[in-house]
């Protein structure tokens, strides 16, 4: 028997043998079912909500035996191709392969192939990194405890986050009665952990109840959990409470810690303290060991990676930039922060406000304020009520329901909550579930806030922070230490009190959700207005300022939440002149606290997310937490956010004005909707009009609704980027940053940013100020030159000769941007080279250039950064110089050279009679080509390329309209045949990534990999289940695709693994050259692949920038890849 079939039948066994323990299992659960899920995702209705998932059916995957062969023959696949795969790197010389071509090998069938000697020795050169990954040796031992994890995982995150909102509410029978009914019933108590009783040890220790904690760890006991150190934190924390406590009870506490490997050290370093608990358990500890000091010290963290060694361990030349703030002042900010924070909102002056208020304004805007009272005082009561009856509901004890969240915060905070997404509400509605996620996302964070000020963190908070202050500041001592390093040396500096990382739980996606759709149905039934507000010649009745409704979203129907038309026209008449965010919404007035881990950073108080994630993933979570070495990461990010920025206040009022009259398209500034298309309004039954004419007209009205609410959406969304920025106009402000799962940086305030548009982008200055120095002015004019679009193949010199050459048109354009001669309208990014024109006019004007003080931000941007990438893992030198990897004499366009290839196509079959090829003579140009060319390396099929052709060529006035579904499908193909010319290699790599994703995801597991930096990927991409929730209102079907439970979406699987890995390399890129930017003393910030620092450091950044990319295509990546994912999913083989 070969050893092929050997293994395929061992893991037939392994499988049987898992099975086996699911229907055991099983058995023990009253209301358990065994199914296998069908492959079209039918909706899984559950009885009840997901607030009692604990009584939900649980399903287990049962393998059949051609599933078993599959596999067995799938893993065989994954290893032939990547064992091809590292036989070619090895030899391979770099310099001299041009087309890496990536042979697959053929399978051998099932029971006769055997295994060559290579896998045997590519499996045994295995690296470090890797193994540090891989904690088991057998792949169905992994995928057993994970979809075991994922199985309790989100029960238990609902049983948790009730138990401590019981807690919270000081609700402690309602929590101890549950968790009694949860620990009494087998098949409910599976989904109770060790941290699921702490919850109550921790009441009881506060009580100083020694008997209530005894009891607790006698239920432990009878559930086979043993005590962690949480368990023995809360004993220890109670002993020191109780004044009567016997020494030998103690005594026996940490006799019994030892016997589990516990040390007292470990109680110190590795708990979470909230008061004064750190205080008791020393208090306990020392009446045993009167001597004892915690023996706390920053753990060493082993670089796993060469790239960040000598930036870690060679820090002589480091000069790491300070603030232009004093200590005093950084200090001040802080306080402004915390207070802004602790509101968890902030009320702004809307741009509107300038308009002179007429009469009519007046009166609306007083009838808004007196209708918003009486419906403060309507919902308080509705609340209170609603309130009574869920707290006397006789219920069994082991459900959950939604009265502990109401109990959080106090009534009228919800009814503050609830009015003010009444103010927020557009006309044309929203859609429930949106509506619902962001209610209840409100109250987690308020109820977040509290949590902290109950702990009693936020002056120890503020204690390190005033501390922290001494290494930004600049009127204090040099440091050569990073943020993240500082600021973990000052919280073990003052151990004494509540832990800054409260170990809070973070309320599952469906709890807000629940929660939130309780709160609409509550405006829905009780908000009411009369029917002759406006129009006193209707007859009064009270109706409903909220109607909820059905649309349909594509094929979908959508359950919508609606404003009545009455309240549109009040709140549009009102034009009110304050806008209320959300506190996160608005840019930090202090620098970020420093990311230190996964779970505290960014924001004082306001609870944030290291990597953002779809709505109730948590693989991505749990992977980073298991991981050891994300400083790298984490230090990038916090560089990030230690850029301090201001306003460019001159530009900032032109745009203004431009938008308080009437706005302009062409500029990008949204018109009002005075100048909407205005709604045809007929009779659908009027026999006056044809059949063919009423059709005619429906299509007119949806046509101009659908205009309407998009211009209604990009005016408020401009609105919004106005009005923060005008609040801000006069303060120096920080973008905290966190990341996506594939790594991508992000700021996080969601309007304001310089991750946005053009308008946006053109008002943000950096707050610090820099000399231009001998070459700064170039660089501005240079830059003015790349914004215009103009240009692209002429080389530096070539470019600084135009900028001097239209220096006229640059300065007419600063002087006089509205009436002069518009030259900077022109350009591709209008906005940002109107501010560089400005910028360029104040140097020369100067009476020494190179001393004039310059806060503008030049952009260098990266040639088409996947295919760079792309490029040089290939060692591809025909793409490389094609994207400017190597030395050329004039700088490299990808996108023209395509388009030349393109026309070259054309022409060939234009002259050989294709009327398609004639018809395009003379359309065929860098800007139809470019979205196509940039996104193939990401991933977008020829279906979606031709889509994006389809819309260049819509765009050009003259193309003949009926011939572009045929033009976009010629072009489509000509563009794929360019590129497969010029980038042979990248197609190779990307069809090995594809089959590679293929194989892993039929074999029944998620692609994952660790960038070079340490980061752990995960794709989240799973076959959609349906959830459907319950509420009277209406049942929300939830498609859930991140589910681990269910066998990974083959084809996104497939599909997004090669763009996600180019994404994960271009984001560890950015992240080295922004530390060596930060060691260098620069000021350095990314939109991705597009790095901004000052005019003076540009040729500093640059170096940096090529270096690091240099250093990060040294290392063997694709090696690297193929050992891990060798050694992830073919572990089984022998």
């Amino acid at each position: 028997m070969s050893l092929l079939r050997v293994c395929a039948f061992a893991k037939r066994l392994s499988r049987r043998s898992l099975f086996d323990k699911c229907a055991a299992r099983a058995s023990l659960a009253d209301r358990c079912q065994l199914r296998v899920p069908t492959r079209d995702g039918a909706v899984r209705r559950i009885s009840e909500t997901h607030l009692q998932l604990q009584r939900r059916n649980v399903s287990f995957v049962i393998p059949k035996r051609d599933d078993a062969k599959k596999r067995g023959l799938e893993q065989s696949q994954l290893l032939d191709v990547l064992e091809a795969r590292i036989q070619q790197l090895r030899s391979d010389i770099v310099l001299d392969v041009r087309h890496a071509k990536v042979k697959f090998l053929k399978a051998p069938s099932l029971g006769r192939g055997v295994l060559s000697e290579a896998a045997a020795v590519g499996q045994e050169q295995l690296s470090q990194q890797v193994s540090r990954w891989t904690s088991s040796s057998n792949p169905l031992l992994l995928l057993q405890e994970d979809v075991e994890a994922a199985a309790c995982g989100d029960i238990q995150l609902s049983i948790r986050s009730y138990l401590e909102a019981c807690v919270f509410a000081g609700d402690v029978e309602r929590a101890q009665r549950f968790l009694l009914s949860q620990h009494r019933v087998m098949s409910r108590r599976k989904h109770l952990n060790t941290g699921v009783y702490n919850i109550m040890m921790r009441v009881w220790a506060k009580k100083g109840t020694l008997n209530q904690i005894g009891r607790i760890f006698s239920l432990l006991e009878e559930a086979s959990l043993k005590p962690n150190l949480g368990s023995y934190c809360t004993a220890l924390e109670c002993m020191g409470r109780n004044p009567n406590c016997s020494p030998n009870v103690i005594t026996r506490c940490l006799s019994q810690m030892k016997e589990y490997g516990l040390s007292v050290d470990d109680l110190f370093s590795r708990c979470v303290f909230r008061q004064d608990e750190r205080d008791m358990v020393l208090k306990a500890v020392h009446v045993v060991q009167p001597d004892y000091r915690p023996r706390l010290k920053a753990e060493a963290t082993p670089w796993s990676s060469s790239l960040v060694h000598d930036f870690y361990t060679q820090r002589s030349d480091h000069q790491y930039p300070k603030l232009d703030f004093t200590q005093e002042e950084l200090q001040e900010r802080f306080n402004l922060q915390l207070s802004m924070e602790q509101a968890c909102t902030a009320t702004i002056n809307s741009v509107e406000a300038a308009k002179p208020v007429t009469e009519h304004m007046a009166r609306m805007r007083e009838l808004l304020a007196d209708q918003r009272a009486k419906w403060q005082k309507i919902l308080l009561q509705a609340l209170r009520e609603s309130k009574m009856i869920l707290s006397n509901t006789n219920s069994k004890d082991y459900r959950l329901n939604l009265y502990p969240y109401l109990c959080v915060l106090g009534d009228k905070e919800y009814v503050d909550i609830m009015i003010q997404s009444v103010a927020n509400l557009p006309p044309s509605g929203e859609s429930l579930k949106i509506l619902a996620r962001e209610l209840g996302n409100r109250v987690y964070t308020k109820y977040s806030v509290r949590q902290k000020h109950q702990s009693q963190m936020v002056e120890k908070l503020r204690n390190i922070y005033n501390s922290y202050t001494d290494l930004l500041a600049k009127d204090t001592k040099e440091y050569s230490v990073l943020p993240s390093e500082h600021w973990c040396k000052l919280e073990l500096d003052q151990t004494s009190g509540p832990s800054l990382q409260g170990g809070e739980t973070h309320w599952p996606y469906i709890v807000s959700l629940e929660l939130g759709t309780y709160m609409v149905e509550l405006m829905v039934k009780n908000l009411k207005i009369n029917s002759d507000t406006l129009n006193s010649a209707f007859e009064r009745k009270s109706i409903p300022i909220l109607y909820h409704m059905y649309t349909f979203r594509s094929t979908r129907q959508v359950g919508f939440i609606k404003p009545h038309p009455i309240l549109t026209q009040m709140q549009q008449d009102a034009m009110e002149t304050e806008l209320t965010f959300d506190s996160f919404v608005i840019p930090m007035l202090c620098p970020p606290v420093p990311w230190t881990s996964v779970k505290f950073g960014a924001y004082l108080l306001t609870p944030t997310k290291l990597m953002r994630t779809v709505e109730g993933a948590t693989q991505h979570e749990v992977l980073l937490e298991k991981c050891q070495n994300l400083l790298p990461v984490l230090d990038s990010l916090n560089q990030l956010g230690n850029c301090a920025w201001r306003v460019n206040k001159p530009l900032l009022d032109i745009i203004i004005s431009i938008f308080n009259d009437r706005g302009c398209d062409k500029l990008d500034i949204p018109p009002p909707l005075s100048e909407a298309p205005k709604i045809p309004h007929f009779t659908a039954h009027d026999p006056a009009y044809t059949a063919s004419e009423k059709a005619h007209m429906k299509r007119e009205v949806i046509n101009a609704k659908k205009k309407c609410n998009e211009m209604h959406s990009l005016r408020m969304d401009a609105l919004y980027k106005l009005s923060i920025a005008n609040h801000m106009r006069d303060e120096i402000f920080w973008f905290p940053h966190n990341m996506d799962f594939r790594g991508r940086t992000y700021p996080c305030p969601p309007y304001f940013n310089h991750l946005g548009s053009d308008v946006t982008r053109a008002v943000l200055l950096f707050a610090e100020g820099k000399p231009l120095g001998p070459k700064g002015l170039d660089w501005l004019k240079i830059h003015l030159v790349n914004l215009t679009g103009l240009k692209k193949r002429s080389s530096l010199e070539g470019r600084l000769e135009y900028a001097n050459a239209i220096m006229e048109d640059v300065l007419d354009s600063a002087d006089d941007p509205l009436d002069g001669k518009k030259w900077w309208t022109n350009a591709d990014e209008p906005w940002q080279a109107l501010a560089c024109c400005m910028e360029i006019a104040n140097a020369v004007r100067s009476p020494d250039p190179t001393r004039f003080i310059s806060h503008f931000p030049v952009h260098q941007d990266g040639s088409c950064n996947g295919l760079q990438h792309y490029a040089a893992l290939g060692r591809d030198v025909i793409g490389a110089t094609s994207v400017n990897l190597l030395p050329c004499d004039e700088p490299q366009d990808v996108y023209s050279g395509v388009a030349q290839q393109v026309e070259e196509f054309r022409a060939r079959d234009a002259q050989s009679g294709m009327k398609i090829a004639q018809v395009l003579e003379g359309y065929i140009s860098r800007k139809v080509v470019k979205q196509t060319v940039m996104t193939v390396v990401y991933g977008v099929t020829r279906f979606g390329g031709r889509l994006q052709i389809e819309k260049r060529l819509k765009e050009i006035d003259e193309f003949p309209k009926e011939h572009v579904w045929d033009a976009s499908h010629y072009l489509v193909r000509m563009v794929f045949s360019g590129l497969k010319e010029m980038f042979t290699g990248t197609r190779e790599i990307q069809d090995w990534l594809t089959e590679s994703a293929r194989l892993i995801s039929k074999s029944g597991h998620t692609v994952q990999w660790v960038t070079p930096l340490g980061l752990p990927i995960i794709q989240p991409y799973h076959r959609t289940r349906n959830q459907v929730l319950k509420s009277t209102m209406q049942h929300i079907n939830l498609q859930i695709s991140h589910d681990a439970r269910e066998r990974p979406d083959t084809v996104k699987q497939k599909n997004a693994f090669p763009p996600n890995f180019i994404h994960s390399l271009d984001s560890t890129h950015m992240m080295l050259t922004a530390l060596h930017c930060y060691s260098a003393g620069l000021t350095f910030v990314s939109v991705h692949d597009c790095f901004w620092t000052h005019a003076l450091t540009v040729d500093t950044m640059n170096k940096v920038c090529r270096e690091q990319f240099v250093a990060l295509h040294s290392q063997p990546i694709l090696q690297e890849l193929s050992n891990y994912l060798l050694q992830k999913y073919c572990t089984g083989f022998p």
